[in-house]
């Protein structure tokens, strides 16, 4: 292996912040490193080696000057398994094009082959070099730093990630070799538009192909090792005026399979991407032999999204598998309806990520959904609708009818309703059913929830009174 300062065919899409770049071997302390700069709890950190896989992404700031940090997995010079490879290449595809790169050792422990040849590698790259000795916490570890000289990076800086000692050094030289602030291109204003979608399913469903096909871009790590993301990486599509956030999360295992940390945590990372999401792509693997090919564990997944209340998309990948095995996109569809019957309103999109078909029926679902999620109707429209309605079709037991004053939308996102009641009773949920399919039918809502809210007619809660 070897690290050159030519720009990569992989190359990330340009930033207009100057890049900076964490790099070292496995366990040293980058992810910790990462969010001490960034102010955030992006990487997971644990005791665990190689957590961080995949490149990770944030911005950091130290007196005025903002550069985006990119968190590397842990790089092992001259291993030529699988999963190695392919985050040294993720690496490599960073440092193409970093202003600065700070490497990271661990103070504790005496130098290794692989730091020595990783420094060796760094060096020809000519990009600005920082050494960064971490896990020093005190005098006696500062006085230690000798063999640290054998690297051949001039500039060492004792630091403690974990505390936030002697950082202050090290942000000041990572300023200082950053370049003219007024050669950099205006930094984009944040997008109050922008659609934070989170891609979530099993392991092993093409998650991470999927991410990579979207972006046209090797960003995430693609492996047929189940597990292999961890971290969520997230990455900005833009197509014409449309701006989305793609959220690659870690694949959600049933609890009795997860038994490393880092798998733990990357499950609970995953939910709580899903939870800060816009839109949800459910994605199912169309080749599964088990289970008609829509698992227990999909439903559990698609119902954590519901749960979040996100706008959801089915996305039955790698169809091309699935079309060999002889199923039909029909027969398909029935057992998702069966089997995922609280998703009757989320659209089935069938592609291949892998060979790029349908993508483009994709990403036009992903438009109308986000715009769904947004819709506001008028409440002259609304209540013109609910006269139209004929609720003496809707199932409701004898005893239990209400009648609807009049009904308005009170806010999107998931678009949200307030039905006035003729009296203090919770709707039944097949009069509630019934209402929400009319007004699917009426007004749309493609892949998104909606919440209907009861409440007291003004003259009926004076007659209360």
């Amino acid at each position: 292996m070897r690290l050159t300062s030519r720009r990569s065919a992989l190359r990330p899409a340009p930033t207009a912040l100057p890049s900076v770049v964490i790099v070292g071997r496995p366990n040293v302390g980058k992810s910790t490193l990462f969010n001490r700069l960034t102010r955030s709890r992006r990487a997971i950190v644990g005791d665990e080696p190689g957590i961080t896989r995949d490149r990770l992404m944030g911005v950091g700031e130290w007196r005025g000057r903002s550069f985006q940090l990119t968190d590397t997995g842990g790089m092992l010079p001259g291993n030529d398994e699988e999963i190695p490879t392919a985050i040294f290449q993720q690496a490599q595809v960073a440092l193409a094009d970093a202003a600065v790169v700070l490497m990271v050792v661990d103070g504790r422990s005496e130098l290794a082959a692989p730091d020595l040849e990783l420094a060796r590698l760094l060096r020809t790259t000519g990009k600005p070099l920082l050494l960064l000795v971490n896990k020093i916490e005190s005098e006696r570890q500062t006085a230690d730093l000798g063999p640290f000289y054998r690297l051949g990076i001039k500039d060492i800086f004792p630091v403690s990630a974990e505390h936030g000692q002697g950082l202050e050094d090290a942000l000041n030289a990572v300023v200082a070799a950053l370049p003219d602030a007024s050669t950099e291109a205006p930094a984009a204003t944040a997008d109050a538009t922008e659609t934070r979608i989170a891609i979530v399913g099993r392991p092993n469903v093409g998650k991470s192909t999927l991410l990579n096909r979207l972006l046209g871009e090797n960003r995430s790590i693609v492996s047929p090792v189940a597990g292999t993301t961890r971290d969520a990486v997230d990455a900005v599509v833009r197509r014409g005026a449309l701006r989305w956030r793609m959220i690659d999360t870690a694949g959600i295992r049933r609890k009795g399979v997860t038994r490393l940390m880092a798998e733990k945590l990357s499950v609970v990372m995953a939910r709580k991407h899903l939870e800060q999401a816009d839109v949800a792509l459910i994605v199912l693997d169309g080749a599964e032999p088990e289970e008609g090919g829509v698992l227990s564990l999909d439903a559990t997944i698609a119902g954590y999204a519901v749960e979040a209340l996100r706008s959801c998309l089915i996305v039955v990948n790698k169809w091309d598998r699935a079309k060999e095995m002889g199923r039909t996109q029909e027969e398909y569809k029935l057992r998702v309806r069966e089997r995922l019957k609280f998703l009757a309103f989320a659209p089935i999109i069938f592609i291949s990520a892998q060979e790029g078909v349908g993508m483009p029926k994709l990403e036009a679902a992903i438009g109308r959904v986000a715009r769904e999620r947004h819709k506001r109707v008028p409440t002259a429209a609304v209540n013109r609708f609910l006269a139209s309605v004929d609720f003496a079709r809707a199932p409701t037991p004898a005893g239990q009818r209400v009648r609807i004053l009049y009904l308005s939308q009170v806010s999107t996102a998931p678009p949200q309703f307030v039905l006035f009641l003729d009296r203090a009773r919770p709707l039944h949920f097949a009069y509630r059913r019934f209402l929400e399919n009319q007004l699917r039918q009426a007004f749309g809502f493609e892949g998104t929830p909606l919440l209907l809210k009861t409440r007291i007619g003004k003259q009926t809660a004076a007659r209360g009174r």
